[in-house]
């Protein structure tokens, strides 16, 4: 199935997503791990189910040094034990950042003093940012039907240029 609209191809669309990617590069140049950054997105992404963007964090994460193993455990991190104590506390608050609904108390205590324990607050502001971020562009991709499958490392930064 081809993509409901081309949001590029509209006017309002294209200022829009200009702006949004703008977002998206005050958070990419951020203190934040490069590695933290594409892990989170990954897993927002899963449980939002938007194929376009998994296949665009698995393919830039690969691109960047990311193990197949790593990736492959993302969708049950708690279940394993390739990830350090800062790389979960990034997980659980991309989880529960995106599973407001299904969350009575949103992002819990025990998260947020696990994410205070191993970021400073530039980190954070990043993380919190990338969180929110991450999850309009899952919403945008589903809403308009991107699927994933055709990303190659490189080509959101390229579209940038």
């Amino acid at each position: 199935m081809d993509a409901r609209f081309d949001i590029f191809g509209n006017k309002i669309g294209l200022r829009f997503a200009k702006r949004f990617a703008g977002a998206g590069l005050v958070i990419q140049q951020s203190a934040l791990p490069k590695p933290i950054q594409e892990l989170v997105s990954l897993r927002a992404s899963q449980i939002n189910g938007c194929g376009h963007c998994i296949d665009m964090h698995v393919k830039e994460a690969a691109a960047a040094g990311e193990s197949a193993v790593r990736l492959h455990l993302v969708a049950a991190w708690r279940e394993s034990t390739v990830f350090t104590e800062a790389e979960q506390a990034a997980l659980a608050l991309a989880e529960e950042g995106t599973r407001l609904a299904d969350a009575h108390q949103g992002v819990s205590d025990e998260t947020w003093a696990l994410v205070r324990k191993h970021y400073d607050d530039d980190q954070i502001a990043a993380l919190v940012s990338l969180v929110a971020l991450i999850n309009a562009a899952n919403r945008l991709a589903v809403i308009l039907h991107q699927r994933g499958g055709s990303y190659e490392a490189g080509m959101f930064a390229a579209a940038l240029d």
